[in-house]
């Protein structure tokens, strides 16, 4: 027969699957069924808020750090793509094809083109030039 758990233990089960949002770590951590973490859960009203409320932090530190590494993360793809035509000249179809499509199924994410396969085609054609045209200095909120 399993061993009951203690207020204490249940507490720090509380605590901790409302940091990290998952019953399976939690339950690892604590040596219990990921059911019981669920369970344990599911008996506190506070802890589905408390779990948003770390969702919502962890978020908002995430886009406060993406945002101070924009530059940076900037000057990085304009670098790939200063030298992006040179090392072309010198692939394979293969290693192109990887390129491209890597390429494109990336900018085809951070758009909002969705299934408008116009829209889909007129940034595929953007794609294509900034590749082809490299142009240095060039900041993101050109093509936003």
């Amino acid at each position: 027969m399993a061993e009951r758990l203690t207020d204490e233990k249940r507490k720090m089960i509380i605590a901790d699957y409302a940091e990290s949002g998952s019953y399976k770590a939690t339950a690892k951590r604590f040596g219990v069924a990921d059911n019981t973490v669920r369970r344990i859960c599911r008996n506190e009203p506070e802890v589905s808020q408390k779990v948003a409320q770390k969702k919502a932090e962890n978020t908002a530190n995430m886009l406060s750090f993406m945002d101070s590494r924009k530059r940076k993360a900037q000057n990085v793809i304009d670098n790939c793509l200063d030298i992006l035509p040179e090392k072309l000249e010198e692939a394979s179809a293969a290693q192109v094809a990887t390129v491209m499509g890597i390429t494109i199924d990336k900018f085809l994410k951070s758009t909002d083109a969705g299934m408008d396969i116009p829209k889909i085609l007129e940034n595929m054609d953007t794609m294509a030039d900034i590749v082809i045209h490299p142009v240095p200095n060039r900041d993101i909120a050109d093509y936003e």
